[in-house]
């Protein structure tokens, strides 16, 4: 459907974002603590979408658009709602002048989404005025990102000359560096040769991030729940097979979480097998508690808004002036090993969770204005046909 589109003439485009502009329906939901939160629908481009902002303190909110068949309604809110919070804490640490949004859309990414639909969120992001920016996260390819910037100038990730593409392989070495950090942590020395890594989800993210630690000479462990893809990647890495039920519960050096959130949780706390976790989903904790949790086992935990940022670092890059220059991300993104070692001395000398160390140096840096943006994002693109 994306390529179809992509494809299609401006006249046919043209009548598609007319009935969008008649349809569309954007609706406030009053949250606590959060600057907005907008139900977005299109009954006739079949979108519900949510697009939650949770704070612009230190520049425009950015933050990737999901697309999951929600369970309900609630689910899709609460997940926008903890991507979001957790979009503001990140880039205060990353520093790049930006505040934390989030978006989801509330369909199936294989069997449902249209480039109708794509293009109604892409006109309600449009009619934010840049307060919102939005990018591809899971079940939104960069294909996808092409189609809503046909109706809004607000989106980064695309493919052009001065934009940043795929943001999945800067996540990855963000999360590799994140890896080396914890075992420097443990064992005075970042090398992974021999270390046992278990990998949870192999999608854009993981499937980068294995690659990096076979050349670093980890032993793997993965697992994902398409078993044609995790067989495929155990024959190519010479890697152990683990059912996804089990990867949580496998002894090992470091467990890389790299797919859903909420995986820190009461069930599963008491059952880590590993001495540390570094991955790069978002929202790994179910609670803040659970971060005490892990201390009080002795389990290093990098907090995953700090060890995930890559991609964020990446995508930012592309809205400077000067336009997209991969060199400074990847600077950026290879020294999130020094953050984290310098966020787990903080945690030691207070004796709280590293999660709470993290936290605190996003709540200084956002109190005093510490990398808030001055100069405008630069969009090097218009929405266009």
């Amino acid at each position: 459907m994306s390529q179809q589109l992509l494809e299609n003439p401006v006249k046919q485009l043209g009548s598609l974002v007319r009935e969008a502009q008649k349809s569309l329906q954007i609706e406030n939901i009053p949250v606590k603590g959060y600057e907005k939160v907008l139900k977005v629908t299109d009954k006739k481009a079949g979108l519900t979408a949510i697009i939650a902002i949770h704070s612009t303190t230190l520049g425009p909110a950015l933050g990737g658009t999901r697309i999951q068949p929600y369970a309900t309604f609630d689910a899709a809110l609460e997940d926008a709602l903890r991507l979001s919070k957790g979009m503001t804490y990140k880039a205060a640490v990353a520093e790049v002048g930006f505040g934390g949004g989030k978006s989801v859309i509330i369909a199936n990414p294989k069997t449902e989404k249209t480039p109708e639909m794509l293009l109604a969120f892409g006109l309600a992001v449009e009619k934010l005025g840049g307060t919102y920016i939005c990018a591809e996260d899971m079940g939104c390819t960069t294909e996808d990102v092409k189609i809503i910037r046909k109706t809004t100038k607000y989106v980064v990730g695309l493919a052009d000359v001065k934009s940043s593409g795929d943001p999945g392989p800067f996540t990855a070495w963000g999360t590799f560096r994140g890896i080396q950090s914890v075992v420097k942590r443990l064992y005075m020395t970042d090398s992974l040769e021999g270390k046992k890594v278990a990998v949870q989800g192999l999608g854009n993210v993981g499937k980068c991030l294995i690659d990096s630690l076979f050349w670093a000479g980890a032993d793997l462990i993965i697992s994902d729940t398409d078993p044609a893809k995790l067989q495929m990647y155990a024959a190519k890495y010479r890697a152990k097979a683990v059912h996804p039920s089990q990867i949580l519960k496998t002894e090992c050096d470091v467990l890389a979480p790299c797919a859903a959130g909420g995986i820190i949780n009461d069930q599963t706390v008491g059952e880590f097998r590993c001495k540390a976790i570094a991955g790069s989903a978002n929202n790994q904790l179910l609670r803040d508690a659970h971060a005490i949790a892990l201390r009080d086992r002795g389990i290093l935990y990098a907090p995953d808004f700090v060890i995930n940022a890559g991609g964020l670092l990446n995508v930012a890059e592309e809205l400077e002036d000067a336009g997209y220059n991969p060199v400074v991300p990847r600077y950026k993104t290879h020294h999130i090993y020094d953050v984290l070692l310098a966020i787990y001395e903080i945690a030691e000398k207070n004796k709280e969770s590293t999660h709470a160390a993290a936290f605190s140096l996003a709540e200084y840096r956002m109190k005093y204005g510490i990398g808030k943006r001055v100069i405008p994002p630069t969009f090097h693109h218009s929405a266009e046909p």
